[in-house]
């Protein structure tokens, strides 16, 4: 695949995903609160849902899509269902400043089938690979090398638009030294967490 192809994939995707909305909310909330190495399963299943969904597109399986149709929204709603569990958790989390950090909170597993319902639950990134793609590539004649090059730019692209969010929140996280501090966070991470379940939910 020509690299120009590549660079173009690659420029509309950063801006793309460089935009705040419920995947980002979540993951700053939860760095702010549990800090950064406790995202990292719910890191690794964006980036897997992610891929997942450029895979439905380039081979044309939108229509899968719509067909399990109701299975998506059943994801959808699981993930709603418990990022606003998240958000009660950060709203009622202790605000005392401990030697060892805030609670590390949930389960690896269950953080990364949280990152995977906010991901697949978000049809919006189908609807984005599919109004792109066949406006710089010929879909139908597609190889697998221009496949794995296309994921191989959309890992490369995402993973640093999310590294740079996750420190973002990881040095606003070192500010919070006072209960008050903390307690302003926990509930601004709350309010984030909630406001990305909304969003999510009214899509």
């Amino acid at each position: 695949m020509e690299i120009t192809v590549l660079a173009i994939f690659a420029g509309a995707l950063f801006i793309n995903s460089s935009s705040p909305g419920p995947s980002v909310a979540a993951l700053v909330a939860r760095v702010l609160t549990s800090g950064w190495r406790s995202v990292m399963p719910l890191l690794a299943a964006m980036w897997l849902g992610e891929a997942l969904w450029l895979t439905a597109a380039v081979f044309g399986l939108s229509v899968m899509a719509q067909t399990f149709y109701w299975a998506f929204v059943i994801l959808k709603y699981l993930g709603v269902a418990y990022l606003l569990y998240l958000a009660y958790r950060m709203w009622t989390a202790p605000s005392e400043v401990r030697d060892d950090g805030l609670p590390a909170g949930d389960s690896s597993w269950r953080l990364f089938l949280t990152g995977m319902a906010i991901t697949l639950g978000n049809p919006k990134i189908m609807v984005f690979y599919l109004a792109l793609l066949p406006s710089i590539v010929d879909l139908a004649r597609i190889s697998l090398m221009g496949w794995m090059e296309l994921t191989a730019t959309m890992v490369a692209v995402i993973v640093a638009v999310d590294l740079t969010w996750v420190m973002i929140a990881a040095q606003a996280r070192r500010w919070l030294k006072s209960p008050r501090a903390v307690r302003i966070a926990n509930r601004t991470s709350a309010t984030a967490m909630g406001g990305a379940a909304l969003a999510i939910a009214t899509r």
